[in-house]
């Protein structure tokens, strides 16, 4: 009976002889199946993590997430604009992200380089200290929550405003400015985290960082050592930022460009060093290379693997067979093997499916989960290519009842991760065994039979990366609904 196909083994536990490598769980059925998985080789394409490029429109490989600059006069023309104004243009620079299962990180600047500035028409150009300043600020900040903060397409927010870019400097914000900002940002996002430039900056807070010269050689002691200052902020917040290829010493790190830095040895491993060791959850610029060159396309590859997360699903264990109505225990193990955490409570799913449709006939989720705490390994050691902290593999088990209208017969168990957003299949295990549409096939069930043989055939599952359906919608979990519970 025990015999390996592919992508997955799975062994068939007969009259509970072997016990479940699942601590703490009560088997309550005779038989229970071991499902061991193989780990999928390649990249994956994410949520809320990797390579962030420019385009919104879904036809970068790998980008999920896009940085959207927002002028504050585009925003505010005039102290009469209110905040459906700012929704109205939101949903202009945003439209259809949904559809290509891509969340936006939203920066406000005023200006961007020499005379490129942008105050609204009835505020002083260049006052970033005056009365008006601060009240027009405040104002700005707490309806930009009010628009922002529950919106399923913003993944997070650059706090930005201040400076060249939004970058913080020319001016710098000062520390009076610090507390002004930090304390509003804070009250207007209670759900969406926020960023700002600089590790030393905001002390008071605890905002991720966007380094926006990141891995840049002359950059390395000051801004990477601040964020390695920070500790464990990274298991809560994002680390991330772009590549800089315009200025000082760029040429020596990151490369000469995009393509330079991912197609030269020596350049990719330092930019996947400087990811593993400051566990950075995305990065532009360096995002804009070119897809079609193989040896740039390879680096891409490996550095996507680094980047953020990567969730290795590797053994999951159930009761073969449940009875109409009755009750069946699931229980997995998963090692996040990426850089950073995922930094969204998303629920996982369990589900049947129909063997010949796939589709969905029954499903619920994990309660008491909260995948957020799925930690990668820490302390990357350059030399040996690994983390000196090796990441810890999760153990998650729960019994599910199933619901009188489950007909007997055999159905396929299967699991995914839920975007709240709709409550979609939208984060890829990395394993092999995937069906189009992003849940993981694991093995057969039966309800009120018992099944022959648990073992799906590998031919019929579909590599995740080909995959281009994937989304969320802009209804919350709330308002999804569920018809196949």
């Amino acid at each position: 009976m025990n015999r390996a196909i592919g992508a997955l083994a799975v062994f068939l536990l007969w009259r509970g002889m072997i016990p479940a490598f699942s601590a703490g769980l009560e088997c309550h059925g005779k038989d229970r199946v071991i499902v061991t998985m193989e780990e999928y080789p390649g990249a994956l394409r994410n949520p809320l993590k990797g390579f962030r490029p420019h385009q919104s429109d879904g036809s970068h490989r790998y980008g999920t997430l896009c940085r959207v600059y927002l002028k504050w006069n585009d925003l505010e023309r005039t102290a009469e604009d209110g905040v459906e104004r700012i929704m109205a243009v939101s949903n202009r620079e945003w439209r259809d992200v949904e559809k290509h299962n891509i969340k936006v990180i939203p920066r406000v600047y005023l200006h961007w380089d020499g005379d490129k500035k942008y105050w609204p028409s009835d505020m002083e150009e260049g006052d970033y200290s005056s009365d008006q300043f601060r009240d027009r600020l405040l104002r700005l900040i707490a309806r930009l929550g009010e628009c922002w903060d529950h919106d399923p397409r913003v993944a997070w927010v650059q706090m930005g405003i201040i400076g060249k870019w939004g970058e913080h400097h020319s001016p710098d914000v000062s520390p009076a400015m610090q507390k002004l900002m930090g304390d509003a940002f804070s009250e207007a996002f209670q759900n969406k985290m926020v960023t700002v430039r600089h590790p030393w900056d905001f002390k008071e807070f605890a905002f991720g960082i966007y380094w926006d010269s990141w891995a840049h050689i002359q950059q390395m002691e000051t801004h990477g050592l601040g964020i390695k200052q920070l500790g464990s902020r990274w298991h809560t917040r994002p680390m991330g930022g772009e590549c800089a290829y315009n200025w000082g010493d760029w040429k020596i790190q990151p490369g000469d460009d995009p393509d330079d830095t991912l197609s030269d040895p020596e350049h990719c491993r330092f930019l996947i060093d400087s990811i593993r060791e400051l566990h950075c959850n995305n990065l532009g610029w360096v995002a804009d290379y070119n897809e079609m060159e193989p040896r740039v396309q390879a680096g891409a590859e490996a550095v996507q693997k680094a980047f953020g997360y990567r969730f290795v699903l590797e053994k999951v264990e159930y009761t073969a067979s449940v009875e109409p109505a009755g009750e069946f225990d699931v229980s997995f193990q998963v090692r996040n093997t990426g850089s950073s955490p995922f930094y969204g409570n998303w629920p996982v799913e369990i589900s049947l499916l129909d063997p010949k449709s796939r589709a969905v006939v029954w499903r619920d989720t994990f309660d008491d989960l909260d995948i957020r705490e799925w930690l990668p390994g820490d302390l990357w050691d350059r030399a040996a290519q690994v983390y000196q902290q090796k990441p810890e593999t999760y153990s998650v088990g729960r019994r599910f009842k199933l619901p009188p209208r489950i007909g007997k017969g055999e159905y396929i168990l299967a699991m995914a991760i839920l975007d709240p957003a709709g409550m979609l299949p939208t984060v890829r295990f990395a394993i092999r065994n995937y069906f189009k549409g992003g849940r993981h096939p694991i093995g057969r069930i039966g309800v009120g039979v018992t099944v022959s043989d648990p073992e799906i055939d590998p031919r019929g599952f579909e590599d995740p990366m080909l995959d281009t359906t994937l989304h969320y919608t802009l209804e919350s979990a709330a308002d999804a609904g569920d018809t196949a519970r």
